[in-house]
């Protein structure tokens, strides 16, 4: 089935520029990124591939990705000084680039986020009118938008798991708009990525996570609320 594209996706967002793909999209993507770890990070390797990689200091992508990893949005007048008000955050942040990585998406990032101890990589790719996807939490695959409701569920693979979740799910009257699961392998560790219309309570979260199967429930509300 094609993608579908609002006007708001060919518009793009109300932003600082020079363009949605370079600095809204990457914005969006850091903001993301930081709600997968927890809180902001005390430090960042970020990797820009392809056309990032060429092209992320001309097009402001390095102060849009600080400016995301400090939470701000995308029409934040703050973000042309991102680098300055990371100084003053603490944050500690490194870039790279890898110029030909030919089973990348053209704008794609990388980010390795720590917080004490807490650490997590995220893949993430700018699709243009600030649109973005998150193609990878952790090692596993996600594609999620973060223009709805996320729930990421790292658990065992066990039989049944999925079904328990959508019935919690149930309770809440969450409608379902996506739903993948990845693992390493059979009987290994699986993420459960689901994309919500509405959230959840936080009575259903704290019981997903005492479940002894799961080993980890991250939660994401739609990022431009």
């Amino acid at each position: 089935m094609a993608e579908k594209s609002s006007v708001f996706d060919m518009i793009g967002p109300i932003m600082i520029g020079p363009s949605s793909s370079h600095t809204a999209g990457v914005v969006r993507i850091a903001r993301a990124a930081i709600r997968v770890l927890g809180s902001k990070p005390t430090e960042a390797v970020i990797t820009f591939y392809n056309s990032f990689a060429r092209t992320y200091e001309g097009h402001g992508s390095d102060r849009a990705i600080i400016a995301g990893l400090l939470d701000y949005k995308t029409d934040d007048p703050r973000i042309k000084n991102a680098f300055d008000h990371a100084e003053k955050a603490n944050l500690q942040f490194t870039f790279k680039s890898v110029g030909n990585a030919s089973t990348m998406h053209p704008n794609t990032i990388k980010l390795n986020l720590t917080n004490g101890d807490k650490k997590v990589e995220v893949i993430g790719q700018s699709k243009g009118g600030g649109v973005i996807n998150i193609a990878e939490v952790d090692g596993f695959d996600a594609d999620f938008s973060a223009n709805l409701h996320t729930l990421i569920i790292k658990a065992a693979d066990t039989k049944g798991s999925i079904a328990k979740i959508a019935n919690i799910l149930n309770h809440d009257d969450c409608n379902i708009a996506t739903m993948s699961v990845s693992r390493k392998g059979k009987n290994d560790v699986a993420c459960l990525v689901i994309e919500m219309d509405s959230g959840l309570r936080p009575l259903s979260l704290e019981y997903l996570k005492s479940l002894k199967w799961v080993i980890d429930v991250i939660y994401i509300p739609d990022i431009d609320l």
